[in-house]
């Protein structure tokens, strides 16, 4: 007879074979996006490095040949053929003739960081082109600051003159409403993307404020043969 008093345990299954499973198939994947990143990391290397170039001939209208220059802990600007450290885009015309510094900068946007590059001629003292180089704002709205004519109209011949010593420029780059621009050194905004573009000309000023000074006093390193 069969004693009912007695339950049957029922083993239960182990858990050990489940979780090798996921550990390898987390390995795998691991791997996987890791081999997908390097063997795409050149070519985006690449389009990077070409989009930038492309970008530093709209900036600096005219740019036959450009040169790379460094700046060093010693605060100097060097010519270089790196692509790494801190750089700036001297742009020559057909002649060798400097038309002006293409210069990035970056700051906080409305969805995100956005990364711009625009033209700085040292000798008038304004900058002379703007392009976005990287830029999450809102579809329809802020990405305006990349097409809207009226603003890019601002950065044809933005005043950005140093002062008597160079140290400084005299009016700091600051935005306006749209249509309320009075002086050479405002950023006319945009109607509906007022974040966006006042972000740009923030972001100008606080690039300009640094690289101003430092571009002018060393002017000469841009001719030198």
């Amino acid at each position: 007879m069969t004693d009912t008093s007695q339950t049957q345990v029922l083993e239960r299954p182990k858990s050990t074979p489940m979780l090798k499973a996921m550990v390898g198939i987390g390995i795998a994947c691991g791997l996987l996006i890791v081999m997908t990143y390097e063997g795409t990391l050149p070519r985006i290397e690449r389009l990077k490095k070409e989009a930038l170039e492309q970008a530093i001939f709209r900036v600096l209208p005219g740019t036959v040949t450009t040169k790379t220059f460094l700046l060093s802990d010693a605060q100097k600007l060097e010519e270089t053929t790196s692509d790494e450290g801190t750089l700036v885009y001297a742009g020559y015309d057909g002649s060798g003739d400097l038309l002006g510094i293409a210069i990035e900068g970056s700051g906080q946007g409305y969805a995100d960081i956005i990364r711009i590059l625009y033209g700085y001629n040292p000798n008038t003292e304004k900058i002379i082109g703007f392009y976005v180089l990287e830029s999450k704002e809102t579809p329809g709205l802020g990405d305006k600051i990349e097409k809207d004519e009226s603003f890019l109209e601002n950065f044809v011949a933005l005043d950005v003159s140093l002062n008597g010593d160079l140290s400084t420029i005299q009016n700091e780059v600051v935005p306006v409403k749209a249509g309320a621009k009075e002086n050479p050194w405002e950023v006319d905004g945009i109607t509906g993307a007022t974040i966006s573009s006042r972000a740009i000309a923030n972001i100008m000023n606080e690039s300009i404020q640094y690289w101003g000074p430092l571009i002018v006093q060393q002017k000469e390193e841009f001719t030198a043969d």
